[in-house]
């Protein structure tokens, strides 16, 4: 029992390049589906720059006026935003007991890969490796990079496969062939492996690297430290205007995954859209009006949440991801952190930007981590980049910062 993808997503793309393309979903409501498709088009680079968001509950009509590449892969993202779509069953509040095993059944948990890499090593190693993952389809979840005397790089990365196709020869040696094209006579020696989920578990972070990134969530103020989108973010609340929901009134700046910030604050929040409208004014200055309501359909009233739900989206969109550097000993280190969702999806396309900006200012890596930190109830993504400054002409250290703080926010 469903519905064809054609009628649950339409993709209308633009004729001239610049232009926006239309994307329409049509499909059953559930908490937390604008997040998951919002995070779905930031993963697939698209700068939303015009959306509307209309349900009952039961079922919902969004539509995404987005800018695309010359490379965006329309089909493929109709089919990831399709599977990410509840099913035709929802709509009718059919028993779970009627559903099929894999309705009922929780989400699978992807198997876990380790794909080790030896490289000779030279500037856009590192870059050249996440573009290749990044159009296979192929996640991060961990990675360990490190660089011997004599030049050679090692680089171990803890993956999943979108497709689930990674335990198979056949995908095995797809990935190798771009992997080989990529890097060149650079690539020394490459090997996959299935290992144990228990490979990802939490690291905590040093107390001086905690101490510099999340002391404000401990202190309970707003992020004072690092780079921010802008100080000029207002959030209005008004439970007066309608009825039945209460008005949530954004203005602020936009930046590269604006709308999956919002949406994901929303999620964890366990909130409700029941219509929303984003829209770009000149520059890049954003409005958004979201009438919303809690998980049982009312209205929020009660202020304490009202208060706490304004506090987290202030300083998600004042600070959505957090770029320091920090002295480690004689060497210069990055450190970029981003929430991770409840569900404990983290943020897409970080480390690809990442490698990309050090990239575009001719800047070495000589390590790289990426672990996750629990500060009070909240879990973040680490990404720790030890900076070669023996290899690399001298770069500011201010300019590292303001390269990768821009090139996360898509602001180049």
């Amino acid at each position: 029992m469903g519905i064809l993808s054609d009628d649950v997503v339409i993709i209308s793309q633009s004729e001239k390049e610049g232009e926006p393309s239309v994307i329409t979903i049509n499909c059953p409501d559930k908490t937390g589906l604008g997040c998951d498709l919002c995070r779905i088009l930031l993963f697939f680079g698209l700068n939303i720059v015009r959306g509307d968001v209309t349900t009952d509950g039961k079922w919902c009509y969004l539509v995404f006026w987005v800018i695309g590449k010359p490379n965006t892969r329309w089909n493929l993202l109709k089919m990831r935003l399709v599977e990410a779509s509840p099913s035709f069953s929802w709509a009718f509040g059919i028993s779970r007991c009627y559903l099929s095993d894999s309705e009922s059944q929780p989400p699978k948990i992807p198997d876990l890969f380790l794909l080790k890499l030896a490289c000779s090593d030279r500037t856009g190693l590192l870059y050249d490796v996440t573009e290749v993952l990044y159009k296979l389809e192929i996640n991060i979840e961990k990675v360990k990079i490190s660089t011997t005397p004599d030049g050679k790089v090692m680089d171990l990365f803890f993956v999943t496969d979108t497709r689930e196709l990674l335990g198979t020869g056949k995908r095995r040696e797809e990935v190798y062939e771009y992997l080989r094209d990529a890097i060149g006579d650079s690539l020394i020696s490459y090997d996959i492996e299935l290992v144990g989920s228990e490979i990802t578990a939490r690291s905590q972070a040093s107390s001086s690297v905690a101490e510099t990134l999340f002391s404000s969530d401990v202190s309970g103020e707003q992020p004072s430290g690092g780079l921010h989108t802008s100080s000029n973010v207002s959030i209005s609340v008004d439970n007066s205007l309608s009825p039945a929901h209460t008005l949530i009134h954004i203005t602020c700046q936009d930046h590269k995954g604006l709308l999956y910030d919002i949406m994901r604050t929303f999620k964890d929040f366990n909130i409700q859209i029941s219509y929303g409208r984003f829209t770009i004014k000149r520059g890049r200055n954003c409005e958004i009006d979201l009438f919303i309501v809690q998980s049982d359909g009312r209205k929020i009233l009660d202020s304490s949440k009202l208060n706490a739900l304004v506090y987290r989206l202030r300083a998600e969109l004042q600070q959505p991801l957090r770029v320091v550097m920090m002295n480690r000993g004689p060497d210069t280190e990055l450190l970029v952190t981003n929430p991770v969702e409840l569900s404990g999806k983290g943020r897409p396309q970080v480390f690809h930007d990442i490698a990309l900006a050090l990239k575009k200012i001719n800047t070495c890596i000589f390590s790289a981590e990426i672990g996750r930190h629990v500060t009070g109830e909240r879990e973040w993504e680490v990404y720790k980049v030890l900076i070669n400054e023996e290899d690399s002409l001298p770069v500011p250290r201010s300019k590292i910062e303001e390269q990768v703080w821009n090139t996360l926010m898509g602001w180049e």
